[in-house]
């Protein structure tokens, strides 16, 4: 039997990750493949500086995933940054180089790959519900899409909405509506971002990063009105790969 300290090892760095999509994805990745001297683990921090003491004791780490809320906190630990990354200013996936950490963006391609499928001619305008590490991936694919895009946030600045902001008109011209906030995430699933559901209609598509449960509120809010609607699962199954593309490159 392999040693635990032989491993080779992948792990997910976020806070309050008990249930995880990336370790039960590459679990199984690796039992598919035979890799059974690999493993993927959580790394549950309370704070980003618990990554020093897994740097300095952890043995045999080959790559991270980084999740909520440390998706632009961790880049100050990083050797290199991936150029796509430092566009978009955020990191979900790092490689162990031999010149240290390296930062890469992989939430950008599983977005794009999931939601083009979906987009129609209409679909001109998005309003991006919250504002941190992977709302930046979406508007650099919203970017690259030519869709203009406002972000929505609790507090008022420039060049953004607050949820107090948005109306009628507002809604009705922005047809790409896309949750980048932790709302509606089991086992809280009856939370939805604070929105006036009523203006959506058969033009809109909802996309919600979350993936557990498979429909959200704010899903099924669109749904009940016609509109088209897609979760993370996809999202999240594209990101791994091309995590698990880099890390063996």
């Amino acid at each position: 039997m392999e040693k635990k300290e032989n491993k080779i090892r992948f792990g997910l760095i976020g806070k309050d990750i008990d249930y995880s999509f990336s370790r039960a994805y590459f679990t199984q990745k690796f039992k598919d493949l035979g890799l059974n001297n690999h493993e993927y683990v959580n790394f549950d921090f309370q704070s980003i500086e618990d990554l020093h003491a897994v740097l300095k004791e952890q043995k045999n780490i080959h790559g991270f995933n980084i999740t909520i809320p440390y998706k632009q906190d961790v880049m100050k630990f990083l050797t290199s940054i991936d150029r796509n990354a430092e566009a978009i200013g955020a990191v979900n996936t790092i490689k162990f180089t031999q010149d240290g950490l390296k930062g890469f963006n992989t939430d950008y391609y599983g977005f794009q790959k999931s939601i083009e499928p979906f987009l129609k001619k209409h679909h001109k305008k998005a309003l991006i519900f919250g504002t941190g590490g992977a709302s930046k991936a979406i508007a650099f694919v919203l970017n690259e899409f030519g869709i203009d895009f406002k972000f929505v946030s609790r507090t008022a600045k420039e060049n953004q909405f607050t949820y107090n902001d948005l109306n009628e008109e507002i809604i009705g011209n922005h047809t790409v509506l896309i949750n980048c906030t932790p709302l509606g995430t089991f086992p809280k699933v009856d939370e939805k971002p604070n929105i006036p559901y009523q203006y959506i209609n058969k033009n809109h598509l909802l996309f919600d990063l979350i993936y557990n449960p498979e429909k959200t509120a704010f899903l099924l809010e669109g749904k009940s009105r016609g509109a088209q609607i897609k979760n993370g699962d996809k999202m999240l199954e594209l990101q791994a790969e091309k995590s698990w593309e880099i890390w063996n490159s």
